[in-house]
Protein backbone atom coordinates (compact mmCIF):
# COMPACT_ATOMS: atom_id res chain seq x y z
CA UNK A 1 0.00 0.00 0.00
CA UNK A 2 2.82 2.29 0.86
CA UNK A 3 6.17 2.94 -1.12
CA UNK A 4 8.74 0.24 -0.13
CA UNK A 5 10.73 2.91 1.98
CA UNK A 6 7.87 3.84 4.18
CA UNK A 7 6.73 0.16 4.38
CA UNK A 8 10.57 -0.72 5.66
CA UNK A 9 9.77 2.90 8.78
CA UNK A 10 6.69 1.17 9.69
CA UNK A 11 8.27 -2.31 9.99
CA UNK A 12 11.02 -0.97 12.33
CA UNK A 13 8.83 0.98 14.66
CA UNK A 14 6.86 -2.16 14.71
CA UNK A 15 9.82 -4.03 16.15
CA UNK A 16 10.15 -1.29 19.47
CA UNK A 17 8.18 -2.59 22.24
CA UNK A 18 4.37 -1.46 22.80
CA UNK A 19 4.43 -0.23 19.21
CA UNK A 20 1.56 -1.98 16.67
CA UNK A 21 0.64 -1.54 13.39
CA UNK A 22 -1.06 1.61 13.71
CA UNK A 23 1.18 3.42 16.23
CA UNK A 24 3.85 2.88 13.75
CA UNK A 25 2.40 4.01 11.49
CA UNK A 26 1.17 7.22 13.13
CA UNK A 27 4.78 7.62 14.17
CA UNK A 28 6.42 7.19 10.55
CA UNK A 29 4.29 9.85 8.86
CA UNK A 30 5.09 12.38 12.19
CA UNK A 31 8.93 11.33 11.15
CA UNK A 32 7.97 12.27 7.95
CA UNK A 33 6.35 15.48 8.77
CA UNK A 34 8.89 16.70 10.97
CA UNK A 35 11.61 18.46 9.74
CA UNK A 36 15.61 17.05 8.45
CA UNK A 37 17.23 18.92 11.64
CA UNK A 38 14.66 16.84 14.40
CA UNK A 39 14.45 13.81 12.79
CA UNK A 40 18.52 13.96 12.77
CA UNK A 41 18.42 15.29 16.38
CA UNK A 42 16.02 12.09 17.03
CA UNK A 43 18.71 9.60 15.06
CA UNK A 44 21.88 11.46 16.69
CA UNK A 45 20.43 10.47 20.62
CA UNK A 46 19.72 7.32 19.78
CA UNK A 47 22.63 6.42 17.96
CA UNK A 48 24.87 8.68 20.95
CA UNK A 49 22.62 6.29 23.50
CA UNK A 50 23.96 3.10 22.00
CA UNK A 51 26.82 3.63 21.65
CA UNK A 52 27.96 5.35 25.10
CA UNK A 53 25.42 3.45 27.39
CA UNK A 54 26.56 0.63 29.55
CA UNK A 55 25.92 -1.24 32.16
CA UNK A 56 27.40 -0.03 36.09
CA UNK A 57 29.80 -2.81 36.59
CA UNK A 58 28.50 -3.01 40.51
CA UNK A 59 24.42 -2.45 40.17
CA UNK A 60 23.80 -3.32 36.25
CA UNK A 61 22.43 -0.06 36.02
CA UNK A 62 22.72 1.79 32.63
CA UNK A 63 24.95 4.52 32.85
CA UNK A 64 27.52 6.71 30.55
CA UNK A 65 29.47 6.83 33.86
CA UNK A 66 31.16 3.89 35.20
CA UNK A 67 30.35 2.85 38.22
CA UNK A 68 26.97 4.86 38.48
CA UNK A 69 26.10 7.44 39.84
CA UNK A 70 24.07 5.98 42.44
CA UNK A 71 26.87 3.50 43.35
CA UNK A 72 29.55 6.84 43.17
CA UNK A 73 27.62 8.55 46.09
CA UNK A 74 28.82 7.68 49.46
CA UNK A 75 25.82 9.85 51.21
CA UNK A 76 24.14 6.34 49.84
CA UNK A 77 26.13 4.56 52.19
CA UNK A 78 23.17 2.29 54.34
CA UNK A 79 23.31 -1.23 54.97
CA UNK A 80 20.06 -1.82 52.76
CA UNK A 81 20.11 -3.23 48.98
CA UNK A 82 17.11 -2.97 46.52
CA UNK A 83 17.12 -5.48 44.32
CA UNK A 84 14.74 -4.63 41.05
CA UNK A 85 14.06 -6.71 37.70
CA UNK A 86 15.24 -4.04 35.34
CA UNK A 87 16.55 -0.47 35.00
CA UNK A 88 13.34 1.24 34.53
CA UNK A 89 12.33 -0.34 38.01
CA UNK A 90 15.21 0.82 39.45
CA UNK A 91 14.14 4.67 38.24
CA UNK A 92 10.42 4.16 39.15
CA UNK A 93 11.83 3.52 43.08
CA UNK A 94 14.23 6.53 42.75
CA UNK A 95 11.79 8.40 41.60
CA UNK A 96 9.19 7.94 45.25
CA UNK A 97 11.96 9.53 46.88
CA UNK A 98 11.70 6.98 49.83
CA UNK A 99 15.25 5.08 49.28
CA UNK A 100 18.60 5.84 49.76
CA UNK A 101 20.67 3.02 49.83
CA UNK A 102 21.85 1.24 46.93
CA UNK A 103 20.42 -0.98 43.94
CA UNK A 104 21.42 -4.63 42.23
CA UNK A 105 19.62 -4.99 38.94
CA UNK A 106 18.90 -8.55 38.02
CA UNK A 107 18.45 -7.97 34.24
CA UNK A 108 14.83 -9.67 33.75
CA UNK A 109 12.73 -12.08 36.12
CA UNK A 110 12.53 -16.38 35.74
CA UNK A 111 10.37 -17.12 33.58
CA UNK A 112 10.67 -20.64 32.72
CA UNK A 113 8.11 -20.76 29.62
CA UNK A 114 10.62 -18.05 28.12
CA UNK A 115 13.84 -19.52 28.52
CA UNK A 116 14.49 -17.71 31.31
CA UNK A 117 16.47 -19.25 33.98
CA UNK A 118 18.03 -18.17 37.73
CA UNK A 119 21.33 -18.67 35.97
CA UNK A 120 20.36 -15.68 32.70
CA UNK A 121 20.31 -13.33 35.48
CA UNK A 122 22.56 -11.31 37.55
CA UNK A 123 22.04 -13.77 40.75
CA UNK A 124 25.63 -14.23 40.87
CA UNK A 125 26.68 -11.26 41.13
CA UNK A 126 24.30 -10.33 43.75
CA UNK A 127 25.32 -12.86 45.57
CA UNK A 128 29.33 -12.00 45.77
CA UNK A 129 28.11 -8.14 46.27
CA UNK A 130 26.20 -9.56 49.43
CA UNK A 131 29.75 -11.32 50.14
CA UNK A 132 31.96 -8.00 50.14
CA UNK A 133 29.45 -5.58 51.72
CA UNK A 134 27.66 -5.50 55.04
CA UNK A 135 23.91 -5.55 54.02
CA UNK A 136 21.57 -6.06 56.69
CA UNK A 137 18.25 -6.11 54.88
CA UNK A 138 17.78 -6.82 50.94
CA UNK A 139 14.42 -5.23 49.38
CA UNK A 140 12.61 -7.63 46.62
CA UNK A 141 11.34 -4.29 44.89
CA UNK A 142 9.72 -6.96 42.00
CA UNK A 143 6.88 -6.73 40.06
CA UNK A 144 3.71 -9.12 41.59
CA UNK A 145 3.11 -11.09 38.54
CA UNK A 146 3.44 -14.81 38.19
CA UNK A 147 8.04 -14.49 36.55
CA UNK A 148 7.80 -11.64 39.90
CA UNK A 149 6.55 -14.25 42.59
CA UNK A 150 8.33 -17.05 41.27
CA UNK A 151 11.27 -14.82 41.08
CA UNK A 152 11.06 -14.12 44.83
CA UNK A 153 10.67 -17.28 46.17
CA UNK A 154 13.56 -18.36 44.35
CA UNK A 155 15.84 -15.38 45.87
CA UNK A 156 14.44 -15.52 48.79
CA UNK A 157 15.22 -19.22 49.28
CA UNK A 158 18.87 -18.20 48.52
CA UNK A 159 18.97 -15.36 50.69
CA UNK A 160 17.77 -16.46 53.70
CA UNK A 161 20.51 -18.65 55.03
CA UNK A 162 22.99 -16.13 54.80
CA UNK A 163 21.52 -14.47 57.88
CA UNK A 164 20.62 -11.06 55.82
CA UNK A 165 17.01 -9.81 56.33
CA UNK A 166 14.62 -10.29 53.41
CA UNK A 167 11.76 -8.07 52.49
CA UNK A 168 9.46 -7.49 49.84
CA UNK A 169 7.52 -4.30 48.70
CA UNK A 170 4.04 -4.16 50.45
CA UNK A 171 1.63 -4.35 47.80
CA UNK A 172 -2.06 -4.09 47.72
CA UNK A 173 -4.66 -0.50 46.80
CA UNK A 174 -3.39 2.25 44.91
CA UNK A 175 -3.41 5.84 46.83
CA UNK A 176 -6.64 7.35 45.51
CA UNK A 177 -8.50 4.15 44.18
CA UNK A 178 -11.75 2.96 44.32
CA UNK A 179 -12.12 -0.46 46.56
CA UNK A 180 -14.83 -1.61 43.99
CA UNK A 181 -12.64 -1.02 41.08
CA UNK A 182 -10.46 -3.13 42.91
CA UNK A 183 -10.01 -7.10 41.66
CA UNK A 184 -10.00 -10.02 43.99
CA UNK A 185 -6.47 -10.64 43.98
CA UNK A 186 -5.89 -7.09 44.49
CA UNK A 187 -8.11 -6.63 47.78
CA UNK A 188 -6.39 -9.81 48.91
CA UNK A 189 -3.18 -9.11 48.77
CA UNK A 190 -4.06 -5.69 50.25
CA UNK A 191 -5.38 -7.72 53.41
CA UNK A 192 -2.78 -9.94 53.67
CA UNK A 193 0.10 -6.61 54.04
CA UNK A 194 -2.08 -4.74 56.40
CA UNK A 195 -0.82 -2.77 59.36
CA UNK A 196 -1.91 -1.83 62.64
CA UNK A 197 -2.97 2.52 62.28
Amino acid sequence: MYAETLNNLIEELKRLPGIGPKSAQRLAFYLLQSSPKDVEKLADAIKSAKDKLTHCSVCFNITDNNPCKICDDESREQPTLCVVAEPKDLIAVERSGEFRGKYHVLGGLVSPLNGISPESLRVKELLVRLKDNKYTEIVLAISPTMEGEVTCIYLTKLLRPLGVKVTRLAYGLPVGADMDYADEATLSKAFEGRQEV
